[in-house]
């Protein structure tokens, strides 16, 4: 079997001395797609910003290639392989899409030419806009240019925190399309999502998050969208 790119053992995350993380544990291997869904609130985006760096583990085990990741911050986490897109896009909207893909790459200006171009050739439509302000972009497009980012940096690893939210249905299509070609690259993809019907298609594997603590862990092909909802019904 595939050593994993991320392995979480029992580990908790408190805020505010509330544990908003509980006890999780999960793998993440190369080329596959782990969705964690739940509500709102369940503890999916703390878990992301844990991995990335953001949040601090209380208890528990947090490993890259066996590598212990507490201790290590944010940027550190991007050099290993890490890549973060965030709930909510959070781009700079003044800058045009190449400037944002420009500023996402850690190496030198050759690098990042050669690291915007592939970017561009993945996503056709961006170069298309590629000196239009983010702002002036569309949601499917801003989402697309946000995943762009988070993959300037040639990732092993992939955080998406809610990439359909607001998306039109034929959009949360194209995403889905998306994160299943990322994937067929080799590139480990944790998927946080609240739409559970899309997380479900694109998945391998899938949890379910109820107030922090995971009440399901497995292939995404022994569930369907009725069982996550009784699962979260019977965890609130």
């Amino acid at each position: 079997m595939t050593r994993p790119l991320l392995e979480i053992k029992a580990l908790q995350v408190e805020r505010g001395g509330i544990l908003a993380v509980d006890g999780i544990d999960l793998l993440v291997r190369p080329g596959v797609v782990l969705a964690i869904v739940g509500s709102n609130g369940a503890g999916k985006s703390t878990l992301l910003r844990t991995i990335m760096g953001f949040e601090r583990p209380s208890s528990g085990a947090l490993r890259m290639d066996g590598m212990d990741l507490r201790g290590k911050n944010p940027r550190a986490r991007y050099r290993l392989g890490v890549g973060y897109c965030p709930e909510g896009r959070r781009l700079f909207p003044g800058m045009t899409v190449e400037e944002t893909l420009a500023v996402a790459n850690a190496g030198g200006a050759r690098e990042r030419r050669t690291r915007v171009s592939a970017m561009l050739d993945r996503f056709p439509a961006l170069a298309k806009k590629r000196g239009d302000r983010a702002w002036s972009l569309s949601g499917g497009q801003q989402q697309m240019l946000a995943i762009a980012r988070a993959l300037m940096n040639g990732p092993r690893l992939v955080l998406l925190d809610e990439p359909t939210l607001g998306l039109a249905p034929m959009t949360v299509d194209d995403m889905l399309t998306t994160v299943r070609t990322i994937a067929g690259t080799g590139v480990g993809v944790l998927l946080a999502e609240q739409n559970v019907g899309p997380a479900l298609r694109v998945a391998d594997e899938v949890l379910v998050l109820v107030r922090g603590v995971q009440v399901h862990y497995g292939s995404a092909d022994d569930l369907d969208v009725e069982q996550v909802a009784r699962l979260i019904l019977a965890g609130e």
